[in-house]
C-alpha cells in the first residue's frame, strides 16, 4: 500500500504540473500572469489527479494485465 500511496502521489503531481502548465499556456498564452495563473491550476490539479489516479488504478492494471495477456 505504501508503494502504491507514494507512485500515485509522484505520478499525479508530474501529469498535473504538465498538464496545468499545457492548458494554462493554451488559455493564456506566454503572459505575465502565466506563471502565477499555472499554479493556480495546479494546486487545484494536483490533489483531484491525485484522488483519480488512487482510485482508478487497479482497474487499469487488472485492464492493462488483460490486454496485455490476450495480445499475441
Amino acid at each position: 500500500m505504501k508503494h502504491r500511496l507514494i507512485a500515485t502521489l509522484l505520478m499525479s503531481f508530474g501529469l498535473s504540473l504538465l498538464m496545468s502548465c499545457w492548458v494554462t499556456f493554451l488559455n493564456l498564452g506566454w503572459s505575465e500572469l502565466f506563471f502565477s495563473q499555472w499554479m493556480a491550476a495546479f494546486r487545484l490539479a494536483w490533489p483531484a489527479a491525485a484522488v483519480i489516479a488512487f482510485l482508478l488504478g487497479p482497474p487499469i492494471q487488472r485492464a492493462t494485465a488483460e490486454i496485455a495477456r490476450r495480445l499475441p
